[in-house]
């Protein structure tokens, strides 16, 4: 009797977790969620650019001083 209810119970929360998760798919969020994660990976990108760019313009600034 006990594993029948444990057996309930588990099958009870696998259908709310489908359930939730088609919910949240129908929504949109996972779409506004990549497009958030897009831009921040964008965001790095641009910024590991821009730094490596003034490195090079201090490096070369530093040689023409010597």
């Amino acid at each position: 009797m006990h594993e029948k209810n444990f057996t309930q119970t588990m099958t009870g929360i696998t259908v709310g977790m489908l359930a939730g998760t088609a919910a949240y798919m129908m929504s949109g969020g996972h779409k506004e969620r990549r497009a958030a994660a897009k831009a921040s990976r964008k965001r790095k990108k641009t910024t590991a650019k821009a730094m490596k760019t003034a490195g090079i313009l201090i490096d070369s600034v530093a040689d023409m001083m010597h």
